[in-house]
């Protein structure tokens, strides 16, 4: 596991619960607007540190019994082939697990369903369900990786799992349309649609190359 981040307790990962956060590096989108671009930037990369996996196993064993679960986001963590291990020897101390992604990987996502590895998953939905509309916020995308994005959507929504699909609005990016469109083919009740904040955010690192 490629790990940069580790956070060890935290009250809004995950709503309800006290819970660790495992951040992975590594990310095969370029979303202008993402705030973890040392996470996602190969040439950052040596900026965060690396974070041996023994450390983080290490330290939610002993803290059973007092955190409620773990969140493992990223980047973009189903990049990480040996993900399902890692989450086996999380899930083994008794922990729930929910998963941050940005449903690139269909493939591995079925599997953490399939094999009962997570318990919740976040899914960060760009706009619409539109070519045309991610590609807007991340024009590094194929109709490939829309396509996959897709079947990730339907997935989750049959998963019987808790689930969330979020959204971060972006002044001038995601018409009224768009969002309209969002609200409808999720519903209230599994959207969260995030206020864009400015700072340290992919674009500048992208827009000095």
């Amino acid at each position: 596991m490629k790990i940069g981040g580790f956070v060890r307790q935290s009250l809004i990962d995950w709503e309800g619960r006290l819970v660790a956060v495992v951040f992975t590096k590594g990310c095969n989108f370029r979303c202008g607007y993402c705030h973890n671009p040392y996470l996602v930037l190969p040439g950052l990369f040596g900026q965060t540190p690396d974070i041996r996996e023994t450390v983080i196993l290490a330290f939610l064993k002993k803290c059973l019994g007092w955190l409620d679960g773990v969140v493992i986001s990223g980047g973009e963590p189903t990049l990480q082939p040996d993900l399902p291990d890692f989450i086996r020897k999380i899930k083994t101390m008794g922990y729930v697990v929910k998963l941050d992604t940005n449903g690139s990987n269909p493939v591995q996502l079925r599997q953490l369903i399939g094999e009962h590895l997570i318990d919740a998953v976040a899914m960060d939905v760009k706009s619409e369900l539109s070519f045309p509309a991610y590609l807007k916020v991340n024009a590094a995308m194929t109709e490939g990786d829309f396509e996959r994005v897709c079947e990730s959507v339907r997935l989750i929504e049959k998963s019987g799992l808790e689930y969330q699909f979020r959204t971060t609005l972006i002044p001038g990016v995601q018409s009224p349309d768009e969002i309209h469109a969002l609200k409808n083919e999720f519903g209230e009740g599994h959207l969260l649609l995030q206020k864009f904040r400015d700072g340290d955010i992919l674009q500048k690192h992208l827009d000095v190359r």
